[in-house]
């Protein structure tokens, strides 16, 4: 149960969060010298890459979207490891929640901009955080699961 709570609390925050942005608030919000709260809007997938202009691309992207967020779902209901299983919940509100975005406005809402010695990160949101820490507990889960059966 624990690992559906956190699923569904992982889709509550990325949604409330995107719903303050684009509620009206002035933007962007420079928070420090290397932090900004911006609205920009992702028509591509991770950092913008294959974004289009292109009429269908974003029932396509939301369909791939969909499909893979299917197989980390059958995963997620097949696991039995709990480090696993709380990466995958985390990895699953992140996807649910850009898929959201990409059924209602046909790009996902990124407002976490980061910047420094004249490097710029391209925008994110919580649930593309959400993705990278599940991923990141995961490799490291196979990391040091191999180690220990060596």
């Amino acid at each position: 149960m624990f690992f559906y709570f956190i699923l569904i609390f992982t889709v509550f925050f990325d949604q409330l969060t995107k719903w303050m942005i684009l509620d009206d608030m002035p933007l962007p919000i420079e928070v420090t010298s290397f932090f900004n709260i911006v609205l920009a809007m992702n028509k591509g997938v991770s950092f913008s890459m294959f974004a289009s202009n292109h009429p269908h691309a974003p029932m396509i992207l939301t369909a791939i979207g969909i499909i893979i967020t299917l197989f980390i779902a059958f995963w997620f209901l097949k696991e039995k490891e709990s480090v696993v299983k709380l990466a995958l919940s985390l990895i699953l509100g992140g996807a649910i929640g850009n898929i959201i975005d990409r059924i209602r406005f046909g790009a996902v809402v990124d407002f976490l901009d980061f910047h420094a010695f004249g490097y710029h990160w391209p925008a994110f949101n919580i649930a593309d955080m959400m993705i990278c820490f599940g991923v990141i507990i995961i490799l490291t889960e196979a990391i040091f699961s191999k180690e220990k059966e060596e």
